[in-house]
Formats: C-alpha cells, structure tokens, sequence
C-alpha cells in the first residue's frame, strides 16, 4: 500500500497510467464493452477490475491523472443509442466527477465513434460495471512547473 494513493489503484492499472504521455487516451468500460478485442486492435495494455463500477475507477484515475487542457472536449461518453441527447445514470456520475475536479464536462460520441476513438487509447480499463453506457474515455494532460 501507498500512502495518500486510492486502494483502487492498483500496481497494474498504476503502470498503464504512469506510461501515458500528453494526449494518449485511456479508455475506462463497463463489463459488456468489447475491451479485450478493442485493446488488441489498439495494441494497448488491457487492465481488469471486476469488482468495480466505472464510476468507482474513474474517480480514483482522476486523483493521479491530469487531463488534457489544450483540448476541449478532454473526455468523452457513448451517447445513448436512438436517444443521443439522454443521460444514464452512470453518465451523470462521471459529468458530477469531472466537475468535482473543476474539469469541463464531457463530450459525448455515437456507439460506433466511441469504439472508434476507443482503438487509439493506449490503455483500456475494463471494470465490473453492468449498467448500460458506463464508458468514458479521457485524455492525458501534462503536469508542468510553469
């Protein structure tokens, strides 16, 4: 155990984090996104964590992991399919996480965009989620002295 660093993070998932540089992507998905063959195609490191919701892995990763302020939207959700303008449950979390961090809130991509976009991520975080749309991807920013 580390001090002042979340239990959730685990020595893996901590690894695939500290290896991304400014503007890689880190795609965090519920238990029914294709992760394995998503992080395959992407030649990404894949990341599993069962026991949690994304909500739950999306609020420790933004603890350590500062997201892209030279680019607007720096995150995004998959939009609800038929119904692009709703808000799952699980989007509303991770708008109410990013907000506590004082980071804009996401942008949203059509199913297919987001496995897309999901193909570039240089790591893929797959958890225990079984809510439908509980998907986020974001973008890494740098930490600077200046």
């Amino acid at each position: 155990m580390l001090k002042n660093i979340s239990p959730l993070l685990t020595p893996e998932l901590l690894f695939g984090l500290a290896k991304l540089g400014h503007g890689d992507d880190v795609a965090l998905v519920d238990a029914n996104f294709p992760a394995d063959r998503i992080a395959e195609q992407a030649h990404a490191r894949l990341v599993q964590l069962p026991g949690l919701t994304t909500t739950q892995v999306l609020q420790a990763v933004l603890t350590v992991l500062p997201l892209d302020t030279f680019d607007s939207p720096c995150a995004w959700t998959m939009q609800v399919v038929g119904d692009a303008q709703a808000v799952p449950a699980a989007v509303a979390e991770f708008q109410q996480a990013l907000q506590g961090t004082g980071e804009a809130l996401p942008g949203s991509l059509e199913r297919f965009s987001f496995y897309e976009q999901a193909r570039s991520a240089r790591l893929v975080v797959q958890t225990g989620d079984l809510r439908k749309y509980a998907n986020i991807l974001l973008r890494k920013g740098v930490i600077s002295t200046d």
